[in-house]
């Protein structure tokens, strides 16, 4: 899980929107597994992965202007 996420950390630093929307849906995978499992409480989880798409998004609508 937190490999997915450091790697989508990453893309997102460098702006490379291709490579951080896919590393997003591996890492959003990862959240929910770990979830399901008891690694994370869910409102955790919900939490991580929003922090993450509102980071996807600034970067998406930067590279769009």
């Amino acid at each position: 899980m937190r490999t997915h996420i450091r790697r989508y950390l990453k893309a997102t630093e460098a702006g490379d929107v291709e490579t951080a929307t896919n590393e997003y849906r591996h890492a959003v995978s990862q959240i929910d597994r770990a979830a399901r499992k008891g690694l994370h409480h869910p409102n955790k989880a919900s939490r991580i992965k929003k922090r993450l798409n509102i980071r996807l998004k600034s970067i998406a609508t930067a590279t769009e202007s």
